[in-house]
């Protein structure tokens, strides 16, 4: 087939769209015959599918726990048993899910290829992590809509219109929840959005869901500092509620994810088994993800040590586990496009990362899920926390060379 798409043939311009899915599923026959060349079998095309894997676990979790807030609000049981009728939950939450994901490749997908045959090249791989990321970042009862909008503002805006794949100043993903966020917050945050379902439930009977809350963990933990002082001082009524908070999200239920939330971004476990694939790929920087831990548990601490109110007194190793934090440190702040480049610049980088999503989630509970903001703020200073880092060394072999 080939023969008809390369220049000169009867369908050379849908030459991309053919390079594309050629180089997809075969190996380049380009080979080196001239000059010193790296010779590596992965590409960036293997490169993306090796995160399509990490992210796995997330989107088989998602999947699942999808699935059983759908059932727990059909049943109006909030209580469900988790691992009852797992099959059917995960059915029912692939009927969800999936949806979502198709809607992203597909808009996406299909901008990248209208750009690759007006400007001549083929697909940039990047979106293959893209495509996923963005779904895996919504509620679960997002309209797809707005998916599809979100996806394209994206492509275009964040990525297209820089020069395509590797051009990108901030991570692509993000730039899409940043936009619905923004655009459509009632679609993004409250009670309603974050179990399938949920709003069609209470707009039918509101009364049959009485007292079955639709908001995430860092959403309950918003409205427990509206709680007013019953017997003693503010310390008191601050204990009074983080106790109520971790007995309605115990920290394994929140470290496994089952817990209302994005699609795939609840189970910090599932985050950790991609970090693994990651890290041990040489994919992901594991200086960055253990910095932006580091950074986030040490605001944790800072907060705990002021006190006075129950975001304050939440102990520090649950802003680790519960929202999207561990997500954001492990899939979102290890881009390789935005994230900082330089070695010690990925540990200021990560370290800063982690600590503004904390400091923004507690300082101000109008933007609980403070991680795509830090990650965001964190995308546009990675250039000069670089800049810096590499001037400080010049600077540094500068007056060793002066002292010799």
């Amino acid at each position: 087939m080939e023969p008809h798409f390369i220049k000169g043939g009867k369908y050379e311009k849908w030459n991309p769209l053919f390079e594309t899915m050629a180089t997809f599923a075969f190996t380049p026959k380009l080979v080196t015959t001239k000059g010193s060349h790296i010779r590596d079998g992965v590409d960036l095309k293997r490169t993306m599918m090796t995160v399509i894997l990490a992210l796995i676990p997330c989107l088989i979790f998602g999947i699942y726990n999808t699935g059983h807030w759908e059932m727990a609000v059909s049943e109006t049981n909030r209580n469900l048993p988790y691992f009852d009728a797992m099959g059917a939950k995960f059915l029912t939450g692939l009927g969800i899910v999936m949806p979502v994901v198709i809607v992203s490749y597909g808009v996406g997908l299909g901008i990248e290829f209208l750009f690759g045959m007006i400007r001549g090249h083929s697909l940039h791989e990047g979106f293959l992590v893209s495509g996923m990321l963005i779904p895996l970042t919504m509620p679960a009862d997002v309209p797809l809509w707005m998916v599809g909008l979100a996806t394209a503002f994206a492509v275009i805006i964040g990525k297209e219109i820089f020069g395509g794949t590797g051009m990108n100043v901030v991570n692509i993903a993000l730039t899409a929840r940043a936009f619905l966020f923004f655009a459509y917050p009632t679609s993004m945050s409250g009670d309603k959005v974050w179990m399938s379902g949920l709003g069609d439930k209470m707009a039918a009977n509101p009364e049959s869901v009485d007292g079955f809350s639709g908001a995430t963990a860092l959403g309950d933990l918003a409205s427990f500092m509206s709680d007013k002082a019953t017997v003693a001082g503010e310390v008191v009524q601050s204990n009074v509620a983080v106790q109520s908070f971790s007995s309605e999200y115990t920290a394994w239920e929140s470290f496994a994810g089952m817990i209302p939330g994005s699609i795939g971004e609840t189970s910090t476990m599932a985050c950790l088994l991609g970090a693994l694939v990651l890290v041990l790929t040489g994919v992901g920087s594991l200086r960055i993800i253990l910095s932006f831990f580091a950074g986030g548990f040490i605001m944790g601490l800072l907060l705990n040590a002021i006190g006075g109110n129950p975001y304050l007194d939440l102990p520090a190793y649950y802003h680790l586990i519960i929202g999207g934090f561990a997500f954001g440190a492990i899939f979102m702040a290890t881009d390789p496009v935005t994230a900082s480049q330089t070695a010690n610049g990925k540990i200021i980088y990560g370290f800063l990362g982690g600590f503004l999503a904390i400091m923004i989630r507690v300082l101000n509970p109008a933007y609980p899920e403070g991680v795509f903001l830090a990650i965001l703020f964190m995308n546009i200073m990675a250039p000069i926390i670089d800049h810096y880092i590499v001037q400080g060394n010049i600077n540094r072999r500068l007056k060793r060379l002066k002292t010799t």
